[in-house]
């Protein structure tokens, strides 16, 4: 009978491993929308999502919970890189790698405000042997990128760590060809992948985990610049943000009266809408991004509560005064609806069934000056 094997011959089994991607982007860059997109078209493959919402109405986290489930972690109010550390995420980490789950990959969709170098520290940092970091995907908003680079040179920064670029909303600029070129010269290894709606290959998005001199990049004084006392150099300081939440339901023409009297400083705003009498099927999602408005009309879920849900996110914002404005766009008859009162709100939404529905719904012009 052979003798049993020595301990150095026992091959040693290691625990599978599920690659980490931490998912960022400024404000309104489309993050929520690309990853719907990868959860509906991911092949077989079970992702598991950690959402991090700037604002005390998880919007992010509810747009994404239908498909996700169980497999969804929502963190909301306040940003990932300073309201957790890396034991806490860990702890996150553990529930969605057990085995028992069957994830695939975890995605990590940060706020629009979140620095992107904490958050693969804390990545990295992991202590759980089945969590591998899969890289750092950064989302663009190529009509915005302009504006935005002004406002935020160190977005430079972070567009310069990503091992995979998302230079998404293409459609909505005639300049594509120099905002790719722009980005390619602002991190000349990562891939740089051009996208309308989210739509990128989940295949392709799946395949961006570094090797390990891509992980080199990020140096170790990339990892410990402290910025400072801490987080006082992150995007999100220089933010406020206002939940609104309403049962009664919301008049559409002082909604629209609200939209266009808004400050160039309310530069993001997401949520739901319930108008009442005026759609009793459907609820409008709404998405606005600086001078950038749309609305969604979506069948109300089964059983759901008929609730306006908004978020508004600015620098500079009177949230106490932007909060009495939306409580004035309340409608006083909730039972009654003038047949032209949606007309304001319907000439934002895309007919995906109509003529033109390629094409985009018209823009609101800006500056809008902030009415007391």
């Amino acid at each position: 009978m052979p003798s049993p094997p020595s301990p150095q011959q026992v091959p040693v089994q290691l625990p599978a491993q599920v690659p980490v991607v931490v998912l960022a982007g400024f404000l309104g860059s489309g993050k929520t929308t690309l990853l719907n997109h990868l959860l509906h078209r991911s092949g077989g493959s079970r992702i598991g999502a950690i959402v991090n919402d700037f604002g005390a109405i998880e919007i992010d986290a509810m747009a994404v919970a239908g498909a996700l489930g169980d497999s969804t972690v929502s963190l909301g109010n306040g940003c990932l890189c300073c309201a957790v550390d890396a034991g806490e995420l860990d702890h996150y980490l553990d529930r969605l790698v057990n085995p028992s789950l069957g994830i695939d990959v975890v995605v990590i969709e940060a706020s629009g405000l979140a620095e992107p170098q904490e958050l693969v520290r804390m990545v990295l940092a992991s202590e759980n042997p089945r969590v591998v970091y899969g890289g750092l995907v950064e989302v663009v908003d190529a009509a915005e990128i302009d504006g935005t680079r002004a406002r935020h040179p160190e977005l430079d920064r972070h567009l310069g760590l990503a091992d995979l670029v998302v230079v998404n909303k293409l459609d909505r600029t005639a300049d594509g060809a120099r905002v790719l070129e722009l980005v390619r010269s602002l991190n000349d290894r990562a891939a740089v992948v051009p996208a309308t709606y989210g739509r990128v290959d989940p295949a392709f998005f799946f395949d961006c985990r570094p090797g390990e001199e891509r992980i080199g990049q990020l140096s170790f004084d990339d990892l410990h610049d402290d910025a400072g006392d801490g987080h006082t150099g992150h995007l999100h300081t220089a933010y406020d943000s206002l939940s609104f939440s309403s049962g009664v339901p919301i008049d559409p023409r002082r909604l629209m009266e609200f939209l266009d009297s808004r400050s160039e400083g309310l530069y993001r705003i997401k949520g739901c809408v319930d108008l009442g009498a005026y759609d009793v099927r459907n609820r409008y999602a709404v998405h606005a991004v600086g001078r950038f408005l749309r609305f969604y009309p979506e069948p109300w879920p089964p059983g759901e509560d008929r609730l306006t849900r908004l978020v508004l996110i600015g620098s500079g914002i009177d949230t106490e005064y932007l909060a009495k404005a939306l409580e004035a766009c309340r409608n006083d008859a909730p039972h009654t609806a003038d047949e032209h009162g949606l007309w304001g709100v319907l000439r934002y939404v895309r007919d995906p069934d109509g003529p033109g529905a390629e094409e985009e719904p018209p823009v609101r012009s800006g500056p809008y000056p902030l009415r007391k």
